[in-house]
């Protein structure tokens, strides 16, 4: 069964007629009969007493309801979809990490939704591994977060490298290791460690860094916002290693600390520091959407600009 086999027997009831239906498709009549007929033997009944008024048989009676409906389902169907290649699409969907949502992002949205302002743009805070779990089971259309090489290899996924960030040691003011300007290594293992929650990437990133220098990371605490990373550390003896991105509010708090680490002697080559890289990543059909290849364009355009004045730039370390 074809639509079109079904847009000419609707055509025929229509106009009553073979050569009305013709008229009305803008196809030849024995395109028409040919269309019907071949819908009859499909179904293994007649649907039309053939005459001068070609009214319907008991067959086409109970059909024609059905037919109606799918040819009006289809007809939206193809209308979205033609919508969606012209770049009307209802919303874009973007799962990013905290400090992006938090600092990069914002002036991005404010252009899109400039741009865009009939379509809904909705951005959900998540962890790397959920961001990209959504992105894969089409909740959102982008995710950036950071590089997982495992996780973004793949042929449908399109893959943009935004930029580096270095990872750096958040403290009390007052705490021990406010008195270095570079803490050693050895010293981070001296106290307790506020981490992220199971899943996410930045957990796996110090975990596998302490793992490779043989050393034991005492994580006590699992945490999954900002705020809380904040509140927490300042209280006391608990250290924490994030990205620069993440303590962009902590600059100005004068009751946190922020200090560099030394690499270990054994890792001394800019591959061995510990950095993390953030990537935004998308499938290559989204990419055939206009709002969202637009966003893409956007992001990759804002954080080239950024990355010299403030991605890459030294936190002041108070």
């Amino acid at each position: 069964m074809r639509i079109e086999q079904l847009q000419a027997f609707l055509a025929v009831y229509d106009t009553g007629s073979f050569q009305g239906a013709a008229q009305k498709l803008q196809v030849t009549q024995s395109t028409v009969s040919r269309q019907v007929q071949g819908l009859e033997t499909e179904l293994g009944l007649p649907l039309l007493h053939r005459g001068p008024k070609n009214k319907l048989t008991v067959a086409g009676e109970q059909l024609l309801p059905r037919v109606k409906k799918i040819l009006f389902e289809w007809q939206e169907a193809t209308q979205e979809l033609v919508d969606l290649r012209l770049g009307k699409q209802p919303e874009l969907c973007v799962a990013a990490i905290h400090s992006v949502c938090a600092h990069y992002l914002p002036p991005v949205l404010q252009q899109f939704c400039h741009q865009y302002p009939e379509v809904q743009l909705r951005v959900t805070s998540l962890g790397s591994d959920r961001s990209l779990k959504v992105l894969r089971d089409g909740l959102v259309d982008l995710a950036i977060v950071m590089d997982n090489a495992y996780l973004t290899k793949s042929s449908e996924l399109v893959v943009d490298q935004l930029y580096d960030e270095a990872i750096l040691v958040l403290m009390a003011a007052n705490h021990p290791l406010a008195q270095y300007e570079i803490v050693p290594w050895a010293e981070l293992t001296r106290f307790p460690q506020v981490v992220f929650k199971d899943g996410y990437g930045m957990q796996r990133l110090v975990q596998s860094q302490f793992q490779r220098q043989g050393l034991e990371l005492k994580a006590v605490l699992e945490l999954n916002t900002l705020d809380a990373f904040r509140g927490v550390i300042r209280q006391g003896e608990m250290i924490s290693l994030l990205p620069h991105g993440a303590l962009v509010e902590a600059q100005t708090d004068s009751t946190l600390a922020i200090r560099q680490f030394a690499q270990p002697e054994s890792q001394m080559t800019d591959q061995d520091a510990l950095m993390r890289q953030v990537v935004m990543v998308t499938t290559q059909d989204r990419l055939l959407i206009p709002p969202i290849a637009n966003f893409r364009r956007l992001v990759c355009d804002s954080f080239q600009s950024q990355k010299a004045k403030q991605i890459n730039s030294v936190l002041p370390l108070s």
